[in-house]
């Protein structure tokens, strides 16, 4: 809370030494350091200090009580009183700033939009101050997801910041458009402004934290882009870049120069929230290592920090890691991680809006994983009415149309979800991955009909598309498919020559599942070639992998958060029913 740049009265010295010393105390006396700011007014104080202390009672009624009526109140003045003084643009776009970010917060973002524009317009000459905003009403815009006018603010701030001289702040600007480009999957306007972005940070001379801090968005948009397009081989170099530069990050001092250019002051990510990003980056190859650290982490910074972005990544971060525990057959714990996202999502209204979809298609994969296919078709179904994003939508359907296979008896509903997935023509998105995996549901289906001449060729399609990106799990999911094929026509060499690398990729990955469906298969091949030690060992290995899932089955259905499968409106439950044990069978599993 800085004094007026005039020289003060003592009263308004003392008052606001007061002030500070209340706010700043712990814990915080904000009843006494309001009193204190409000005396300020009984000594009617020139419009200057005014101005100033509307500013000071706004923010701290807004950012530390619920009298948002109040907080209003004086925010509105002091953003009416400060625009009729001249050289008081601190405290003029201060304000503009925080009543904006106040109306936001009350769901009146119509009021937040002419105030940002007006501070925009007259804050050209207070370069700081004028990129805080654009980026601010940008920011706004892109929560609305109106992306063409956030993409266009940007534009004109990368093209202020140039004429300023920043070229930091420059490259900020575009990358954050780049980021909005891919959000909107304009593809062909991405690639230009990445060419331009890796330009500018390459040739950038300054800060070391800030040039490397760049660099670690640029590597982000360029990872996400590789991620998108399902290419998992193509983005290992990027993965292994951003995760040097980060630690490159970690090992640099804070004790930097602040830039002279008053356009340039500003940072992407703090350095600590970055060094989280090494592990976001790292979970493809050492999944659990590398989450269960992040995690960590963050639980640090969150009792530091109280910033969104934090449970953003823990949400992230929670929703791969229940992917892998799935397939490495951690079901119950998988199944508590559900439920630390769905606390997580009652916590934050914004958060719950942007990841329920994928919190009800995480708990479909649960469901299939233990065998509750209607839950797994509700949780499926509800999430495809919750999202817009058009590849989180073709994975739902696929994973959708698995369940119908299974259940057998779903054939007009099945159809009419592949005719809007068919690989061959008019595929939604253009997601390898994706795209590779339904050609595997193809296959599937064709296996289920006995057309196996059929399922070959689409499963063939499924390896050649899986080995070009190293999609390891598909590869090792049509081997032992095409195995059963062979074997069913009686190739028992062919049959063994899928079989056999199947399970030596499902070990490595570990896929609990497809160790179990591969060692079914190598115990029939060898028993019907004769070779009865080969059939003891894989029989053996079958029971192995069968108690696994068992035990892993039954631990999961009996705890209470497995009452989440019914749950498929609303917000999340907070307390669970003790179940009284499994209420499904793994008999298809085995």
């Amino acid at each position: 809370m800085a004094a007026s740049a005039e020289a003060p009265e003592p009263w308004y010295l003392a008052l606001l030494g007061f002030a500070e010393h209340f706010r700043t105390s712990s814990p915080p006396k904000i009843r006494l350091c309001v009193h204190c700011l409000q005396a300020v007014f009984q000594f009617k104080p020139p419009p200057r200090v005014e101005a100033r202390t509307h500013l000071q009672l706004g923010s701290v009624l807004y950012r530390h009580t619920k009298n948002s009526e109040l907080a209003q109140t004086h925010l509105e003045k002091a953003w009416f009183i400060s625009q009729q003084i001249s050289q008081f643009e601190d405290v003029k776009f201060e304000a503009a700033s925080i009543l904006s970010e106040f109306y936001c917060q009350q769901n009146l973002v119509d009021s937040a939009k002419p105030v940002l524009r007006k501070a925009i317009q007259i804050s050209q000459q207070t370069p700081y101050w004028h990129c805080r905003l654009l980026f601010q009403l940008a920011q706004l815009h892109a929560l609305e997801k109106d992306l063409v006018s956030a993409c266009d603010l940007l534009g004109v701030g990368a093209e202020y910041a140039r004429v300023m001289g920043s070229e930091y702040t420059r490259a900020l600007f575009l990358l954050s458009k780049g980021m909005l480009l891919l959000m909107e999957r304009k593809l062909s306007e991405v690639h230009p402004l990445l060419t331009l972005c890796g330009t500018i940070v390459e040739n950038w001379q300054g800060n070391p934290i800030q040039k490397e801090s760049l660099r670690v968005f640029f590597l982000v948009l360029q990872v996400t882009h590789y991620l998108d397009a399902g290419q998992v081989k193509s983005v290992k170099p990027c993965l292994k870049q951003l995760q040097q530069c980060i630690q490159t990050i970690s090992t640099l001092h804070d004790d930097e120069i602040l830039p002279t250019n008053p356009a340039a002051l500003f940072h992407w990510l703090p350095k600590e929230h970055m060094c989280v990003l090494v592990y976001l980056a790292g979970y493809l190859e050492k999944a659990q290592k590398y989450t269960d650290k992040a995690l960590m982490q963050l639980e640090k910074l969150k009792m530091l920090d109280s910033s969104p972005i934090l449970s953003t990544f823990q949400v992230i971060l929670l929703e791969h890691i229940i992917m892998c525990r799935l397939v490495t057959g951690h079901k119950a714990t998988a199944l508590q991680e559900i439920s630390q996202v769905c606390q997580l999502c009652q916590q934050s209204p914004r958060l719950f809006t942007n990841h329920a979809a994928q919190l009800h298609t995480l708990l479909g994969l649960y469901c299939i994983s233990v065998n509750c296919m209607d839950n797994a078709e509700a949780q499926f179904t509800a999430a495809l009415q919750m999202t817009t994003h058009q590849e989180l939508w073709t994975f739902i359907v696929t994973n959708l149309a698995s369940v119908y296979i299974r259940e057998g008896n779903r054939h007009q509903e099945l159809y009419s979800l592949l005719e809007r997935i068919n690989p061959d023509h008019n595929f939604p998105v253009s997601s390898h991955c994706l795209r590779a995996a339904a050609f595997y549901i193809r296959g599937l289906l064709s296996f289920f009909q006995g057309r196996y001449n059929e399922a070959k060729r689409f499963l063939r399609e499924t390896l050649k598309m899986s080995n070009a990106e190293d999609l390891n799990r598909l590869t090792a999911c049509s081997l032992v498919l095409l195995g059963h094929i062979f074997f069913v026509l009686g190739n028992h060499r062919e049959s063994n020559n899928m079989v056999v690398p199947a399970m030596q990729l499902a070990s490595k990955i570990p896929d609990m599942s497809v160790q179990l469906w591969s060692s079914a298969l190598l115990k029939d091949l060898n028993k019907a070639c004769g070779n009865t030690m080969d059939a003891h060992e894989a029989a053996q290995m079958h029971q192995n992998f069968s108690q696994q899932l068992l035990q892993d089955h039954i631990a999961a259905c009996s705890l209470p958060e497995h009452n989440l499968i019914s749950w498929t409106d609303g917000l999340p439950p907070v307390q669970f029913q003790p179940q009284n044990g499994p209420t499904t069978s793994l008999a298809s599993l085995l």
